[in-house]
């Protein structure tokens, strides 16, 4: 499944282009010369997309050569751009889509979040064949809603190597979300190494890339905070239980550039807006293995649709999102220009733009916030029963004084080393289970927590017009979320995809959906075909998404109804934890 490339090795330090060049990007063709000095001199496409509307639209996959840190590389573009051309079409109609692979290898192309016949899905092996070289596939279905959503490879790792783009679909009445600007933020990561060669290194060691390991000046800090001999108890738990408290990510700016709208933050995407307007931002996490934390100093973020679906609207600072889901907000600028900071969740790197009332004016950007450790409440759950394995009274006391909601852990609690460990019990695919999982939406997670700022969660989100289906649900359906990090393999219930069989629905049949989060990683879940509405701690249908973040230790649930038969994907939206597993395919029949 991966992408194959010609990569020569890399001549220049990873480290040194964290933020890229100021003109990176597609670059025009130069076989004879690809990887020579004048190539980086060469015309290039940066910035935002082309733009495609209409009901007939024709697009071209093929590879070009890009070139985002000084080093130049082969990218999956379509019509040769990056990010993808925009998509703007409009609701109710029914439109073709001719696509036609040049490459030498298959490819695809899946329409993220939009209802449709299963086998205008996209997904290989599942919904289709695939396009194949030199074929054309055409996708013709029906737009049955509007919003912001966007489209993508599910083939290897060709998204990852640049092959995504927005997809916008205009409601056909009158858009009741108002604006004088309306900008696409689109999120993404790109690795300048082949991405194979990137996935067998975490196979082998999946802490590879995290340069945030524990270092003993953090030791020292530690112990003037509690004591010496709790910060080599702290140490200790974690080293027995084989787990690395910073291990946030699996991918980090150790190998990822981190772009916005195909600019690298030297590059520094610009939006212009002028004196009193009110501005629309579609943000889309495109990106293939990064969650980003998202805000833009001195200016707040009125949120008002969430994974295409209006909601009510809720004013915050600063939002965190993974793969695959997209959040609009309304911004009214008052100050000449604003930076647009998406840090990722590891701290390693951002990306950013800049919001200004004129090309040469810009604004500070942002230092990267600290990085924090995962608390014993993201590896155990809720612990106000007395969890056996929560061990030292600080963390209790915590608990009993503040209860689970908006928990604010003791960072330097410790936590006893006998952890329930799951391999002997689930097989060599699970490495760890949760006992006594939490269940509250209003956790903004780790590096988030108590810092000042006010930050979205689950919690805050509702549909502005209600979820339409109330009905009961008819049946249940409970997976977890495994993993065993030190084989980096990820799951359901133990079972990689290879391993599984599928999960089987009923036509429209109302079904309450739980997922128990069993890892130490938050897993944006993404569910191909039908909705999920999301349930609170009470049982409400609370909010309408087509990706939902499971963070550490966490049990959700939310309820669908499958509308559409056929054969559909199921799947983290993490592109290497997908990869490794962590898939199911759901039969509706």
């Amino acid at each position: 499944m991966g992408f194959k490339s010609q990569f020569p090795p890399a001549s220049l330090t990873r480290r040194r282009f964290v933020q890229g060049l100021v003109a990176g990007g597609v670059l025009a063709a130069l076989p004879n010369s690809l990887y020579a000095a004048s190539a980086l001199n060469a015309n290039t496409l940066t910035g935002t997309a082309p733009i495609l509307s209409g009901k007939v639209i024709e697009l071209v996959i093929d590879e070009s050569p890009v070139n985002f840190t000084g080093v130049v590389r082969m990218a999956t573009t379509i019509n040769g751009s990056i990010p993808a051309p925009t998509l703007r079409l409009i609701e109710g109609d029914d439109v073709t889509i001719k696509v036609t692979n040049k490459m030498s290898i298959p490819s695809s192309i899946h329409w993220h979040g939009i209802i449709l016949p299963y086998q205008m899905d996209g997904v290989p092996g599942i919904s289709f064949k695939g396009i194949m070289p030199g074929e054309t596939f055409v996708y013709k279905f029906k737009l049955q809603q509007s919003g912001t959503y966007w489209y993508h490879s599910h083939s290897g790792f060709q998204e990852m190597t640049g092959m995504y783009g927005a997809l916008i679909i205009e409601p056909r009445e009158k858009d009741i979300i108002t604006s004088d600007q309306d900008f696409i933020v689109q999120l993404s990561d790109w690795t300048d190494d082949d991405p194979m060669a990137v996935f067998r290194k975490l196979k082998v060691q999946s802490d590879t890339y995290n340069y945030n390991q524990p270092t003993l000046p953090e030791f020292i800090n530690d112990a003037s905070n509690s004591s010496v001999s709790q910060a080599v108890q702290r140490r200790a738990m974690w080293n027995k239980m084989r787990m690395n408290p910073t291990d946030l990510a699996d991918l980090s700016a150790a190998t990822m550039t981190y772009l916005m709208n195909g600019s690298t933050p030297m590059a520094n995407w610009r939006g212009l807006f002028n004196k009193g307007e009110k501005v629309r931002l579609r943000f889309i996490n495109g990106s293939s293995n990064s969650f980003f934390d998202v805000r833009i100093p001195e200016l707040k973020l009125t949120v008002v649709q969430a994974d295409g679906q209006n909601v009510e609207p809720v004013t915050v600072d600063e939002f965190r999102f993974g793969p695959g889901e997209t959040y609009d907000v309304l911004v009214e600028p008052k100050n000449d220009a604003y930076t647009i900071f998406a840090q990722s969740m590891d701290r390693s790197g951002y990306a950013k733009g800049t919001l200004s009332l004129a090309p040469n004016i810009d604004a500070p950007v942002p230092t990267l916030d600290p990085v924090e450790w995962l608390t014993i409440a993201d590896m155990m759950g809720k612990m106000e029963h007395g969890n056996d394995h929560a061990g030292m009274s600080g963390m209790k006391q915590d608990v009993m004084d503040h209860g689970t909601h908006n928990m604010a852990p003791n960072p330097y609690a410790v936590a006893s080393s006998d952890v329930r460990h799951a391999s002997s019990e689930y097989g060599p695919s699970v490495d760890m289970r949760v006992d006594m999982p939490r269940t509250n939406l209003d956790d903004p997670g780790i590096g988030l927590r108590n810092h000042g700022r006010r930050v979205l969660t689950l919690a805050d989100l509702r549909s502005l017009k209600g979820i339409a289906d109330h009905q009961s649900p008819d049946a249940e359906i409970e997976l977890h979320l495994t993993g065993n990090m030190e084989r980096y393999s990820w799951s359901f219930d133990g079972l990689e995809f290879g391993k599984s069989t599928p999960v089987h629905m009923k036509h429209n049949q109302r079904v309450r959906v739980i997922l128990q989060n069993d890892t130490m990683m938050t897993h944006p879940m993404h569910l191909h075909g039908m909705w999920s509405d999301l349930e609170n701690e009470e049982g409400e249908v609370q909010v309408r998404r087509h990706t939902i973040p499971v963070q550490p230790a966490q049990r959700i649930s939310f309820l669908t109804t499958p509308h559409d038969v056929g054969r559909w994907a199921w799947h983290c939206h993490l592109l290497f934890h997908m990869d490794a597993g962590m898939f199911r395919e759901v039969i509706v029949a």
